[in-house]
Formats: C-alpha cells, sequence, structure tokens
C-alpha cells in the first residue's frame, strides 16, 4: 500500500486474496441452499486452490459466493471479492469472540467481513425441482446472471486445452462428487430459472445476463457456437424485452457470426485473448492458437468493433498468466511491459480489455507449476498500467460491470473496477 500509493488499499488487499485464495473457518461455512448465506456456486471454473475432495468442511457446507470487506484497521470501503478457497491461506474468514464474521492475517483482524443474504429467487425451484442456483445464478453482488449453458469446452486434452482453465475438471469433479451439474442447460429451464429471477428480484438488482460455457470448434445440438449461443439470447430477449443487458463471451467469430450476436439480442461481446505476448499465447492458449490463430483472433476484435461499437467489444486476459513457469516472464517489469503493450494496442482502437485475477487452480498444468500464482507485485503494477493507459486513451469505464470506484465496485474477480475513477454505469 505505501509502494504504490495511486492503487486503492482496498484493491492490494482484494488482488491478494484473488490471487491467492481465502481459508474459512466453519463459523463462516453457508448451509448451502437451505441457509441465509447465498452459498457459491461454481457458475464455470472451480477458482479454487484445492479439489473438492481437499477441502474438507468447505466441500460439504459451501463457503459464500462473494465477501464484502469493510472497516479495520485499513478503514476500507466497501469491497465485494470473489470467493476462492485455499486452506493454506493466510487469510481466513472466522467469527470472532463477537461472533461477527472478520478476515483475519497473523492473528489480526484487518476488516469486518460481509456475506451476501440467500436472495428470494434461490427459495424457489424449477418444475423439474432444479434450483435457480445451478440454472441461473447470479454473482457479483447480484448484478450479473451468469448463464453457463455449455459446461465443458471442445479444446480437450493437453494438446488443446489452455494450459490455466479448469472448466472441464470442474465438470468431472462436480459429477464425481454427486453434485447437480448440467452440462448442456436447456433454454427452457434458462426461461423458467429467469422467470423466477424476475419475479422475486423485486429490487431489480439484476441488471445483465452473460451467455458463456465452452469452446465450440464443431457444433451441440446441431448449431455451431453463434447459433447455439445466440439461441438462448434471443428466447431472453423475446421474453423479457430490455430487462437485462445481454452479454456473451465466446471465441473471436467472423463477422457474419458475430452479427448474428448482435441480431439476436446481444449488446456486449466478449472474444477473450487471455494473454497478449504470442509466444506465450502460442504456448499457454494451444486450442486457440491451432483453431484460430492469435493474429486473427486479434483481427476479429478489431472487426467485431464496427458490429457492437468499440466501447461493447470488451475482451478479458488472464491477468498473472504471463509469469507463470515454465516458459512466463521472469521479472515483472517484462511482464507489464508486455500486458501494457496489450492494453495499448487495443485502447488505441476503442476496445477496453478487461481482466480476471489469476486463481491457480490444481488440476492444470499451470496451477501445479505455480502453485503460488503470480506475485502481489505484478497484480497491483498491472492495476496502475490499466489506469495509466485508459487515461491516455481518454476511455472510461466499460459498460455492463455495474459502477466503478473503490467502495462502489460490484465486479469480484478483478480490482480493475475498484480501480477506476468513481462513476455510475
Amino acid at each position: 500500500m505505501a509502494r504504490f500509493p495511486l492503487v486503492p488499499r482496498e484493491a492490494v488487499i482484494k488482488e491478494d486474496l484473488l490471487r491467492g485464495g481465502i481459508a474459512f473457518d466453519e463459523s463462516a461455512l453457508s448451509d448451502n441452499e437451505s441457509g441465509e448465506v447465498k452459498p457459491k456456486s461454481y457458475f464455470i471454473f472451480s477458482f479454487d486452490h484445492r479439489t473438492l475432495p481437499e477441502l474438507g468442511a468447505a466441500a460439504l457446507r459451501r463457503p459464500p459466493e462473494e465477501i464484502v470487506l469493510t472497516g479495520g484497521p485499513y478503514d476500507l470501503r466497501r469491497t465485494v471479492v470473489s470467493v476462492r478457497v485455499n486452506p493454506a491461506s493466510p487469510y481466513r474468514v472466522a467469527a470472532g469472540e463477537d461472533g461477527v464474521l472478520g478476515l483475519w492475517l497473523d492473528g489480526a483482524r484487518i476488516a469486518d467481513v460481509g456475506v451476501p443474504p440467500m436472495p428470494e429467487y434461490y427459495r424457489h425451484k424449477l418444475s423439474n425441482g432444479k434450483s435457480v442456483m445451478e440454472v441461473a445464478p447470479t454473482i457479483q453482488w447480484g448484478y450479473l446472471i451468469y448463464l453457463t449453458v455449455f459446461r465443458v469446452c471442445q479444446y480437450f486434452g493437453a494438446k488443446s486445452e489452455c494450459q490455466y482453465c479448469d472448466i472441464n475438471h470442474n465438470w468431472r469433479q462436480h459429477k464425481a462428487a454427486g453434485r447437480p451439474y448440467t452440462g448442456v442447460k436447456q433454454l427452457d429451464e434458462i426461461l423458467e430459472a429467469l422467470e423466477i429471477i424476475d419475479k422475486y428480484d423485486t429490487a431489480k438488482a439484476s441488471k445483465a445476463y452473460t451467455l458463456t460455457g465452452g469452446a465450440i470448434t464443431s457444433q451441440v445440438g446441431g448449431k455451431d457456437e453463434a447459433d447455439f449461443y445466440g439461441q438462448y439470447a434471443k428466447a431472453i430477449e423475446e421474453r423479457f424485452p430490455g430487462r437485462w443487458t445481454g452479454k456473451v463471451v465466446a471465441q473471436a467469430l467472423p463477422r457474419e457470426d458475430v452479427q448474428r450476436f448482435y441480431d439476436y439480442g446481444i449488446r456486449i461481446y466478449h472474444p477473450n485473448f487471455e494473454i497478449w505476448d504470442k509466444r506465450l499465447f502460442e504456448l499457454y492458449c494451444p486450442g486457440k492458437e491451432e483453431y484460430i490463430g492469435r493474429a486473427e483472433w486479434h483481427r476479429r476484435i478489431l472487426e467485431s468493433a464496427e458490429v457492437f461499437g468499440p466501447r461493447n467489444v470488451i475482451p478479458n486476459f488472464v491477468a498473472g498468466v504471463e509469469m507463470a513457469e515454465p516458459h512466463g516472464f521472469r521479472s515483472v517489469n517484462e511482464a507489464i511491459a508486455s500486458t501494457t503493450e496489450g492494453l495499448r494496442y487495443f485502447m488505441s482502437h476503442g476496445i477496453t480489455p478487461r481482466f480476471t485475477t489469476w486463481c491457480p487452480e490444481p488440476t492444470t498444468p499451470l496451477g501445479k507449476a505455480n502453485p503460488e500464482g503470480a506475485p502481489l507485485e505484478y497484480h497491483i503494477r498491472l492495476l496502475e498500467a490499466y489506469q495509466a493507459t485508459m487515461a491516455e486513451f481518454g476511455l472510461s469505464s466499460p459498460p455492463g460491470y455495474g459502477p466503478a470506484g473503490a467502495g462502489r465496485a460490484v465486479f469480484s474477480v478483478s480490482s480493475f473496477m475498484d480501480t477506476l475513477p468513481a462513476n455510475d454505469e
């Protein structure tokens, strides 16, 4: 915090929790879907530092989906943090003598901890008995409905899977544990779950939905990627016109496919480029390199701005894998220089990338080789570089993420929104 005064102190702690995980005392676990706390939904990846069998009590009683930090010796403003469980983390959430949850580090309470209340819509089942949390979970403190409609990826196997990604393993571990984890979500189930959310979300806290899942290199249900994901958007927009902002995370597709997304009602497009450096992209995203290729991926990102408008094309990168052994950059300086080059490339075209803080999941090649993830200094300097590059090109916080600013942001899987100037969406 002292070294980087331009980065909010809230973001420093948040990044450390996201990169290294949090341990949970049993007093801080939820009672799953029968309790008063909104439990972790495992909406696409595990985002844990241990496999389910290694989580102990946290595998039986899920931790909360997110936590919110306030107060403490750093006088933290309200900070929403996605939960990534790590029983070995020096950070622990536990109840104090007063029974109130706190975040503890080296025996000292450094923040008060709030947990998300169980939303009313989670208390209602679909007609087939499935839970809303399984079909249409919400994250970002209820702001975003996360529709992972295809829970596996067709980049399958060691020679195709992105080296940091555990989407396929997460599917396998939930099935092995006997948990409900629908592979391909049916359209009628999605619409029924959204009906329940719309009925009981009387405060209209949910503002957007994301359609996402694994890459489709052939077909699913007789449809290519644009039509598979697009069919859900079309049905949602017809049933709930204007109720939520529609977003899709998909590959960088040809312009005619991107146009179909737009025609189906999607308004924000996330063609995630994952990592900027050419050598590392080829090594760490082998399926994307083989199937589309880095240069073509970038060309399609720029081309998609002609359909959606530059502001509404928001590709993600996985912050931290730049420094992952065995091939990553050896120094923070080199890694930041590379990432900033990528930021400047896209931002100079009016496109605002965003990032997810890398969680080194243990079943992935990079997670196994780098259990500690990237150093905290990298993540904090990235926030500085991100701020500066946004200012250089006169850009403001991207749409579809809620308000920006420390104490206001709800985006929970990185601190970029906490670090940008305060701004209503």
